[in-house]
């Protein structure tokens, strides 16, 4: 996050910067945006749980220090309704954080039809409306919580952010480094990564909430696509492996580095596993659980490559599911 900052302040600090200074202000906001998925996805997330820590006490005290600073739900709250976001009972509820993000906040349906899901993604994704709604739910759950001591912490801070960019003729340049990626970037790689986290599964899996249920709503999602077969030899098949480098090294890579941060691609086996300290392992650990049959599941794992054909994917399956299905 600090080398992001400093790296989009480069080209607004400078007197007449020149003209290739200018494209490290992208690259700073998506090392920004990157910082603060990671603290999101991994450290704040697994404070949660318990594994980031040795005691108890200090996963809460960092966690606290975390939703204050960054504008995350009140760690108390979210670690409680995370903790009923991974009971079988309650994943793809009413009562589910997930359900309530994309049902709510994201506005789609249950049987709504894809095409219309992804109308509704993309017009959010770009709605200063939605941005603003989601924006001030993030500052109520942070600041307004009613909890004294956490949110004098971040009124503090950022209200001293503020007045000291004001005072010092800076607001323009830290809106730009530092508040768009906390705010917009951040929630715009959210609303994706959260879409391809879980899909529905066939209703009469959801109706037992067993562990089968556990493995079919959760999908491991892998940023990137299946190389050509053949070696570049020809003059097509050089085409063709430019063409994956180039999908490689642009949208994989972007949605990587973005929106599937840290642990995201193998968030099945965290709701498998969601005790495990191997969670800095991830990748290993997955693919060890795969290979062992993923004892004490029915089933093993599934997967998706490519971050939109998993969302596609979760959307297709939101589509053929009823409201009914999906209520406590």
């Amino acid at each position: 996050m600090l080398v992001g900052c400093g790296l989009s302040l480069c080209p607004l600090l400078l007197v007449e910067p020149p003209y290739w200074v200018w494209l490290l202000l992208p690259l700073g906001l998506l090392a920004t945006s990157c910082g603060l998925g990671i603290f999101q996805v991994i450290i704040f997330h697994h404070c949660s749980h318990g594994t980031v820590f040795r005691t108890r006490e200090r996963n809460r005290r960092v966690g606290r220090l975390i939703s204050a600073l960054l504008l995350f739900k009140r760690f108390d709250d979210y670690q409680r309704e995370h903790m009923l976001h991974h009971s079988p009972k309650k994943l793809l509820t009413e009562e589910d954080e997930f359900a309530d993000f994309v049902l709510g906040l994201c506005g789609l349906e249950p049987g709504m039809p894809k095409r219309e899901a992804w109308r509704r993604i993309g017009t959010n994704l770009v709605s200063p409306v939605f941005h603003s709604r989601f924006l001030l739910r993030r500052v109520r759950a942070s600041l307004f919580t009613g909890d004294k001591a956490h949110d004098l912490v971040g009124r503090i801070t950022w209200g001293s952010l503020l007045l000291v960019a004001a005072a010092t003729g800076t607001l323009f340049e830290l809106s730009v480094a530092l508040v768009l990626p906390v705010t917009i970037l951040l929630q715009a790689a959210t609303v994706l990564r959260i879409l391809c986290e879980h899909r529905f599964p066939e209703a009469d899996l959801i109706s037992t909430r067993d562990r089968a249920f556990v493995c079919h709503a959760t999908t491991g999602v892998f940023p990137g696509v299946s190389p050509p077969e053949m070696s570049a030899s020809t003059v097509a098949s050089v085409l063709s492996w430019a063409i994956w480098w180039s999908k490689m090294l642009t949208v994989h890579l972007f949605a990587r580095i973005f929106v599937l941060v840290g642990d995201a691609p193998c968030h099945d086996f965290h709701h498998r596993r969601p005790a495990t300290r191997r969670w800095t392992d991830y990748i290993h650990a997955r693919q060890e659980d795969l290979e062992a049959g993923s004892p004490g599941f029915p089933s093993g794992y599934f997967e998706s490559w490519g971050l939109f054909q998993a969302i596609d994917s979760n959307l297709a399956s939101l589509a053929a599911t009823a409201r009914d299905a999906i209520r406590h």
